[in-house]
């Protein structure tokens, strides 16, 4: 069984939902995919992780980093699991490419390249937004391309962690830092 709250953010409504084991998901109101993964028999109701859910969006949008994250449970393909553990490893204030993305994970799985746009097409059906920071990712020359809850929301949420386009320098560490989750 799914359960959902709503969440009023700067940027506008925000849908949330989780199941007893983690966050299910987290969209814009009226984003490309809204409530895409919802179940259609779903309850409103207040449970811990939703509460842990609000208040790291809390957090966020006072303009600090949360340094703990709810529980998630994300379903996917093995393609799409692995692009959005990969957008969990973007620091807070930074940026990647779909390029960089690609390319990491191309490497993880010993392959000589990966398309850009296969990748980009997997960050778009990110149903945790924000909390796996899919709008940290942009284009090759730095543009913000692509956000399925609108591109005046991710430059916002861009502004809101101060971040400095174009492409951050640094390198995504098999070891960096990633939100806990036990389906990944």
């Amino acid at each position: 069984m799914q359960y959902i709250t709503h969440y009023k953010s700067p940027l506008g409504g925000i849908l949330v939902a989780a199941d007893d084991t983690g966050l299910t998901g987290l969209w814009f109101d009226g984003a490309k995919y809204f409530a895409d993964r919802l179940d259609p028999e779903h309850e409103e109701k207040a449970t811990p992780i939703l509460q842990q859910a609000l208040e790291w969006l809390n957090i966020y949008f006072s303009g600090r980093e949360p340094h703990f994250y709810p529980p998630l449970h994300i379903t996917g393909t093995p393609f799409q699991l692995s692009v959005w553990k990969t957008l969990q490893k973007i620091p807070y204030g930074k940026t990647l490419s779909y390029g960089k993305i690609a390319a990491e994970i191309a490497r993880q799985k010993g392959l000589p390249r990966m398309s850009p746009q296969a990748v980009g097409g997997a960050v778009g059906h990110n149903g945790i937004s924000i909390i796996i920071p899919c709008h940290r990712v942009i284009g090759t020359n730095g543009s913000l391309t692509g956000y399925a809850g609108g591109i005046d929301k991710k430059e916002k949420l861009l502004a809101l962690e101060n971040t400095q386009c174009p492409i951050s320098d640094f390198i995504l560490s098999p070891i960096g830092q990633t939100i806990r989750d036990s389906s990944l």
